[in-house]
């Protein structure tokens, strides 16, 4: 058996092993994960490059956040349903569409959220209004 899970279940160092183990799984084996994560780091750099507040930042890292903690969820109900059953059913596809539905959704969130701080940080940038 595996150091990480000899452990004792309810142990912090077990719980911190076993998210970051969840973190990385999901990261390895979702492709819509690493392209939010490579969006995330195209976000970081603009707001690093135009200045952004304190206030921004936290907007940012939030929405980033929110994403890709929805894109996790959705793996695992992903793997929860296949590990379910693999016969079709169509409450375990109400299921994982509506997971798919809520990174969907925190995804265009975090859009807006993302255009209109970089957008306001250009807009400062460039002179076209005082920030």
């Amino acid at each position: 058996m595996s150091q990480l899970f000899d452990r004792r279940p309810n142990s912090w160092t077990h719980k911190f092993r076993a998210a970051g183990r969840g973190m990385l799984w999901g990261m390895k084996s979702q492709r819509s994960y690493v392209l939010h994560a490579i969006a995330s780091v195209g976000v970081i750099v603009a707001a690093a490059l135009l200045s952004a507040t304190l206030v921004e930042w936290c907007l940012l890292l939030l929405s980033i956040v929110a994403v890709l903690a929805a894109e996790l969820f959705n793996t695992a109900i992903e793997h929860l349903a296949r590990a379910v059953t693999n016969q079709y059913d169509e409450e375990i596809r109400d299921a994982l569409d509506t997971s798919s539905g809520a990174v969907l959704l925190a995804a265009i969130g975090a859009a807006i959220v993302g255009t209109i701080v970089l957008a306001h940080r250009l807009g400062c940038t460039l002179g076209y209004w005082s920030g």
